[in-house]
C-alpha cells in the first residue's frame, strides 16, 4: 500500500520530469550532483496511516531534507579535502565497528545467556557491596475505602494481619469496596511509590513514617488509608536480592561476556604466536 501511495506522489512531483532513468530497477525520486533518493529508501521510512496531503507534505519534507544533507556534506567535504585526522577517525570507527559486530556475533553463538539461580545467588553474595540502595524500599499492603465503606472494623482487623485468611477476606472485601488495593509482602517496592498511596500528610518525614509506623490508619476528607509495612530497607542498606536480580543478571552476564572474549583473544594470540606472525622488534 505505501508502495502504491508513494508511486502516486512521486507521479504528481515528477509528471514533467519525463520517464525516470533505470537505477538497478529503483525508481528515482531525486536528486543532487551525483547522490540519488530512490522511492524504495522513503519506503523504508514512510509512516503509517498519513492522509494524502500529509503523505505529500511528508516527501516534500523528506526530500528537502536528504537534499539539504547532501548539499551540507558536499560544502563541507569542499572546505576540509584530505584531511588525515578525519580519516583516521574514519578508520578507528570501521574497525571497531566489525570488531564489535564480531564479538556480538560470536557471543551469541557460543555463550549462552541462560544462568543458573545459583550462579546468580553467588555472585550476589560476592559482590555484595556491589548492592546498596540509594533508596528505600518496603514490602506490606495498602487498601484505600470510602468514609461510608462498609465493615471498617473488619478492615482494621485484616489490614494488620499476614495470615492467608485476614488476606483473602481483605482481597473480597476490595473487589466491593476499595478505591484502591495493593498487595506488595511478597515483593519490594520504591517507598517513594508507596507514599504516593497516602494523603499528603506524610510527606513532611516519609522515611521516619515507613520506619516506625508499621500499620497505620490515616483518613481525609472522603477516604481511610490503610497502610501495613512488613518489611523496610533503607538508603545504603543491602539490596535484597530478589530486588537486585535483574541487575545481578547483567552484571554477571556482561562479566562472563568479558572473560569470554577475553580467553578468544588470548587463543588468537597464542595461535599467532606459535606461527611465527608476531614480530616484536623492540623490547
Amino acid at each position: 500500500m505505501r508502495v502504491i501511495l508513494i508511486g502516486i506522489l512521486f507521479a504528481l512531483m515528477c509528471a514533467a520530469c519525463g520517464e525516470a532513468p533505470d537505477h538497478r530497477g529503483k525508481t528515482l525520486l531525486a536528486e543532487v550532483g551525483d547522490k540519488y533518493l530512490y522511492v524504495e529508501d522513503l519506503n523504508a521510512v514512510f509512516p503509517l496511516g498519513l492522509s494524502g496531503k500529509d503523505s505529500l507534505q511528508f516527501v516534500e519534507s523528506y526530500v528537502r531534507n536528504w537534499a539539504e544533507d547532501v548539499l551540507l556534506y558536499e560544502k563541507a567535504e569542499s572546505n576540509i579535502p584530505g584531511d588525515a585526522l578525519i580519516e583516521e577517525k574514519v578508520a578507528n570507527f570501521r574497525k571497531a565497528l566489525i570488531v564489535h559486530t564480531y564479538q556480538q556475533a560470536l557471543i551469541q553463538q557460543q555463550l549462552s545467556d541462560e544462568l543458573s539461580e545459583e550462579e546468580l545467588t553467588n555472585y550476589y553474595e560476592q559482590h555484595q557491596t556491589l548492592f546498596k540502595l540509594e533508596s528505600p524500599l518496603v514490602q506490606g499492603l495498602f487498601i484505600k475505602v470510602p468514609l461510608t465503606a462498609p465493615r471498617l472494623n473488619n478492615v482494621r482487623r485484616w489490614y494488620k494481619s499476614v495470615e492467608q485468611e485476614a488476606i483473602d477476606n481483605l482481597e473480597k472485601y476490595s473487589l466491593q469496596h476499595a478505591v484502591q488495593y495493593e498487595y506488595f509482602y511478597d515483593k519490594w517496592i520504591s517507598a517513594a511509590d508507596v507514599l504516593k498511596f497516602m494523603p499528603p500528610v506524610v510527606s513532611a518525614s516519609p522515611e521516619n513514617y515507613l520506619r516506625k509506623k508499621h500499620s497505620s490508619e490515616l483518613k481525609d476528607s472522603a477516604f481511610y488509608y490503610f497502610l501495613n509495612v512488613t518489611d523496610y530497607r533503607g538508603a545504603g542498606e543491602q539490596t535484597p536480592y530478589a530486588f537486585a536480580r535483574p541487575q545481578v543478571r547483567d552484571m554477571l552476564l556482561n562479566a562472563k561476556q568479558v572473560n569470554f572474549m577475553q580467553d578468544v583473544k588470548e587463543e588468537l594470540y597464542k595461535q599467532a604466536v606459535e606461527r611465527n606472525k608476531i614480530k616484536i622488534y623492540h623490547k
